[in-house]
């Protein structure tokens, strides 16, 4: 697996829409997840806006914290295989359910190992932002998640109900 994360930039246009065309289709025949749900905050179609919204820079009104978000770059075949969004620190509502790292794989590229090892790459992110203890939460149904989750090091630190479902925290130690 010859995988990096990498900023989002005119030279990945065609990698992006075709990886968020899959996944749209798949969001709409299946109704799976969209995490994470930043790279879905606007639309890509209009690319340059999508390019200079991407990212958080300064805490907001609506709750969003500083930001970065990565792609995932399969280099052997040069696609976008996920995505990850880093909030640089927690308030309260992201202590509770949504963490420092949202992650998500491209529906064909799913049960290959792909999130395990964009985890351990964003997890060198948040140690290079100054993060040393990360919180990652996953829907308690999302079984592969959680494993990607404790395959870096993730301890279950509770289950909490958020809009109608369990949410799962783990703690991972830098």
């Amino acid at each position: 697996m010859n995988i990096e994360l990498v900023r989002l930039t005119s030279e990945y246009k065609k990698q992006l829409f075709e990886m968020l065309e899959e996944w749209k289709e798949d969001i709409i025949v299946n109704h799976t997840d969209m995490s994470p749900w930043k790279i879905w905050a606007n639309d890509f179609h209009d690319f340059d806006h999508y390019l200079n919204n991407l990212d958080t820079a300064e805490e907001t009104q609506n709750g969003w914290v500083p930001d970065t978000t990565l792609f995932c770059l399969d280099k052997d075949r040069n696609i976008f295989v996920g995505a990850v969004n880093i909030r640089h620190y927690l308030n309260d509502a992201l202590r509770k359910t949504g963490g420092h790292i949202g992650d998500g794989i491209r529906p064909s590229e799913r049960r290959k190992g792909y999130a395990t090892a964009m985890i351990a790459l964003a997890l060198e992110e948040c140690k290079r932002l100054g993060i040393r203890k990360v919180l990652m939460c996953c829907d308690k149904e999302n079984i592969g998640s959680a494993k990607s989750i404790v395959k870096n090091g993730g301890i279950l630190e509770n289950e909490v109900e958020a809009e109608g479902h369990i949410e799962q925290r783990y703690w991972i130690q830098l």
